[in-house]
């Protein structure tokens, strides 16, 4: 990775993307920095663990904890791109998003326009939702002067907060590196990692007592170890993958001898615990705004166990969704309809398949093999660390551990194959010239 990104630096079009990235990604987190006017953001201090927090602090990089302009983060903007994937879907007939998505550039265009106007409505609910569940519970107030015309100040503040980090995150798509908002959630996990880890070091170590302070120690060194054991085995995950064979019917002019298919073990990559996090997020927004009058109902009681990260069923829930995530967006990653019809085109054929739909069903029932074993990649990294820190007291920030390094290290693999595909596509444009 690191000869990657030397030999990037040495052309210029490259270094351009990545200082390009990199200072978009600084005004995000100087963004992250700027508290919303009218809020008294000592007041989350008390309240570090609510459930819904350090989930909500972790996709927004930490804005949270300042109760800045951007303490929404992109989780509206992933919740209503999941919105409209699922709206894709042939399950209505006859619907403007299935048409949409058939129309090509026209299509995807529309698509776009309409993610943006439902983050729009997702971003104003939640961020009024929040903004008055935290104000009821915490003790200082968080809001100072809280009324209808202040909550809705608020909520419009952080809605262009959110819409702004979404177009800083398409930015980097098209000008930088890719994948936009992965990179802003990259940002602001890493930016995070110091201040995570002084807080693992002070409860072990510093405020420990003379005898448990060896504990502390060998606690931090065998975590150390943990962490350097699943980046291993979530970077070879990661980029294994199973080659089909394809031959063609004529001899294609620069073809090899052998020619193959590649899909992922998990094709999804960090997408699913990504959109997870996010989808997890909206009942508990739903959830605040009914604290103050029915916090101690049963049905309330019920379902804050249910879709809360601090607790094993919630814990459980989050993996289902991981689960049902990996399976829907592998399939939208690769449309085995499209592969099929492709290969056709192609004059190419899978050696024993019937072309067209034999390759079809050929494909999804290969691609349905490998999510499974990419969702229980998934599902345990994630859940392993979160029960830990349910089950064994170990602070939350251990539990949202998994979580932020599939995606700390998804990403980052990501980067380098972008990185790896310019400079290959630098040396074929040189040798053509």
């Amino acid at each position: 990775m690191l000869k990657t990104l030397k030999n990037a630096f040495k052309v210029k079009e490259i270094r351009s993307k990545i200082l390009f990235t990199l200072g978009v990604l600084i005004v995000y987190r100087l963004g992250a920095q700027i508290t919303v006017p009218g809020v008294n953001a000592g007041a989350l201090t008390k309240l570090g663990s609510t459930g819904l927090i350090p989930l909500l602090d972790t996709v927004s990089g930490g804005g949270l904890a300042n109760y800045s302009i951007f303490s929404m983060g992109v989780s509206p903007f992933i919740t209503a791109q999941i919105v409209v994937q699922l709206l894709q879907m042939d399950i209505v007939p006859k619907s403007k998003f299935v048409e949409w998505s058939k129309q090509g550039e026209v299509g995807r265009r529309k698509l776009n326009q309409v993610t943006r106007y439902l983050t729009i409505i997702l971003a104003f609910i939640q961020s009024i939702g929040i903004t008055a569940g935290f104000n009821s519970l915490s003790q200082m107030g968080l809001v100072k002067d809280p009324g209808i015309k202040t909550f809705v100040s608020i909520g419009i503040i952080l809605t262009g907060g959110t819409m702004l980090i979404t177009w800083l995150g398409e930015q980097i798509t098209d000008k930088g590196l890719g994948n936009g908002v992965s990179m802003i959630i990259f940002a602001g996990i890493i930016a995070r990692l110091p201040s995570g880890l002084y807080q693992i070091f002070r409860e072990q170590v510093l405020n420990a007592s003379k005898g448990d302070m060896w504990k502390g120690v060998l606690f931090i060194i065998g975590l150390i170890i943990a962490v350097l054991v699943i980046v291993t085995f979530v970077t070879w995950v990661q980029q294994a993958n199973r080659k089909i064979p394809i031959q063609y019917t004529r001899r294609e002019a620069g073809a090899g001898e052998n020619s193959y298919l590649p899909l992922k073990v998990n094709v999804a990559g960090v997408i699913p615990v990504i959109f997870a996090s996010s989808f997890i997020m909206t009942p508990q927004t739903i959830l605040m705004a009914f604290q103050s009058g029915h916090g101690a109902d049963t049905w309330f009681k019920v379902l804050s166990d249910i879709f809360s990260m601090q607790t094993v069923t919630g814990s459980i829930v989050y993996t289902v969704l991981i689960v049902l995530f990996t399976f829907f967006y592998a399939f939208v990653q690769v449309n085995p309809e499209k592969v099929a019809e492709n290969l056709t085109k192609q004059g190419s054929y899978i050696p024993g398949v019937w072309p067209g739909k034999g390759t079809e069903k050929y494909l999804s029932s290969v691609l349905m093999r490998l999510s499974t074993v990419g969702a229980l990649f998934l599902g345990v990294i994630a859940l392993l660390p979160q029960l830990a820190a349910n089950l064994g007291g170990l602070p939350q920030s251990i539990g949202l551990g998994g979580t932020s390094l599939l995606i700390v290290v998804g990403v980052a693999l990501e980067s380098t194959r972008q990185l790896e595909g310019l400079l290959m596509k630098r040396k074929y444009v040189g040798f053509i010239r």
